[in-house]
Parts: structure tokens; sequence; C-alpha cells
């Protein structure tokens, strides 16, 4: 699994809280922990103050759990000297935050976290932070679809976040309905939906058994984006954890993008996860 995880800190307390994610990933992997502040150019001496002190409290806490851990402050651009990071030092997975502009734009258009989503040559764990006092989650929703890639970093990511915090899991999948030429669309009743769930699912079901991790099943009709904020909303989940979307620009600009809409939406905080490239 990951030896090495990197978390990018800013001034800004999602970060900070982004970044306690990856303490509990960290100590669950038993992973090298790097908490990383890059100040751009002419940032003011409050910035520093900010995130000096957001490094002191999360170096302070990883020591704590005997993390092996370091705390690294630059100056440049965020982006350059964090792909120098990751590169110099092997990291496997980095951890970011969402700002602002990263929900209010379209999911292809440049933001920081997006750069690293999209450029970084390892696993990137973006995090949207909506309950700044929900950091521990108690049920995570995980939705699932059929033809992943990448399942068994995907599935092992989602055990050993579940294990760091004790938490249990809820497999989600919307089916399409079966449409017939005289009566339309046909939903099937909830034993049948089972039947037809991907094998991927499967896949997650067996690690989670693996690491002795409490999980349910769930499969619904609906719209994609709209049916995982309802259900995160009804069973009040603490976290939902996706992948980033595979699908093409053109494919986005026509026809939206259900991890964009999500984004967006989520009543809890959200955590989307693009495996190594």
């Amino acid at each position: 699994m990951y030896k090495r995880i990197l978390a990018a800190v800013n001034e800004f307390t999602n970060s900070e809280i982004a970044a306690r994610y990856a303490i509990a990933l960290a100590k669950s992997c038993r992973a090298m922990l790097s908490f990383v502040f890059v100040a751009e150019e002419n940032r003011d001496r409050e910035v520093f103050r900010h995130a000096e002190a957001a490094l002191e409290r999360l170096f302070i806490e990883a020591e704590k759990q005997n993390i092996e851990v370091e705390s690294i402050t630059e100056r440049g651009n965020p982006f350059r000297k964090i792909r120098e990071l990751v590169n110099q030092k092997k990291i496997d997975l980095v951890f970011t935050a969402t700002r602002r502009e990263d929900i209010q734009k379209r999911f292809f258009l440049k933001t920081l976290a997006r750069e690293f989503m999209n450029k970084l040559p390892c696993s990137v764990a973006m995090v949207r932070v909506v309950r700044m006092g929900r950091v521990v989650p108690k049920n995570i929703l995980v939705p699932v679809r059929g033809h992943m890639t990448h399942v068994e970093e995907r599935s092992c990511f989602l055990a050993k976040l579940a294990e760091a915090f004790g938490s249990t899991v809820t497999l989600f999948h919307l089916s399409k309905p079966l449409t017939s030429y005289f009566h339309g669309e046909i939903h099937l009743p909830s034993s049948q939906r089972e039947e037809r769930v991907p094998k991927d699912m499967e896949k997650f079901t067996e690690c989670l058994r693996r690491y002795e991790i409490y999980h349910e099943k769930r499969t619904r009709y609906g719209s994609i984006a709209r049916e995982i904020t309802i259900e995160a909303a009804h069973k009040r989940n603490d976290l939902i954890v996706m992948g980033a979307s595979e699908r093409s620009l053109l494919r986005s600009i026509a026809s939206g993008n259900p991890v964009e809409t999500v984004l967006r939406e989520t009543p809890c905080n959200l955590l989307i996860l693009r495996p190594r490239v």
C-alpha cells in the first residue's frame, strides 16, 4: 500500500482538516508523512503565521500517534514545488483540499487542486470540507460503478481509511432500469437489482472483509449525482469517497460530470481519489 504520503497545507482551515485524513491513513498504512506549505511570492506575514500554526498542530498530532513525520516550508509556485517533492521523496499519495474556485468552476478548468489531480505522477486525494467538526466519519458512502480502473488501489484505500477511523461502509450502486418496447422502463425489485451489481462491487467487498470492515450494499435508480447526495443526506453519512471522473473532456462539456455536481452539492465531507496515473 502507501509508504510515503504528503499533505499540502496552507493558511485555510479546510487544508488542515484534509491533512487530518492524511494522518489517519498514514497511521493505518504505517507510512511516512510529510506536511508541506508552499508560500507564493508576495504573501503577507499573516498567511505565514496561520500556515505555520497549522503545520505545528498537525506535526504534534502525528507525532503523538507514532507516525514518522516531517514538516516542510518552501517558497515559490506551489504546484512545481510539490511536484519536485513528489519526485524527490518518491511520494505515493498527495492529500489536498479544495478551495472556493474548485467548486465554482467546471472540473476541467485550471485550479491548483485540479493541477494536482491531473498532473502529479502519484495518487491524489482531494478533500472538500463541508462539516468542519466531522473529521472522524462513522459511516462512509462509496458510489461504485462498473468497469472501474485501479480497483485494487481504490478498495484498499477505502479499507485502510475505514480501518483508521473505525468506520462502517456503504457501497452504493445506481442501476439502470431495463427497457421494454411495450412497457418502457422496468424497475426491478431490490432482490433482483442486487443480482445486477457490477463485479467491481465484489472486489470492494472482498477487500473490506479482509480488513474486517463492517459494510452493506445498496442499489437505487436515478440520476447519479442526485441520488448520491440524497443517499448521503438521508443516511447522514459523514464522508463520501468517490473516484475521479474518467470521462473525456468533450463528454464532460456535452453531458456534465457527476463528480463535479457532487462536489458542489455534497451534504457532507467529500474525498475524491485519483489513483496513480
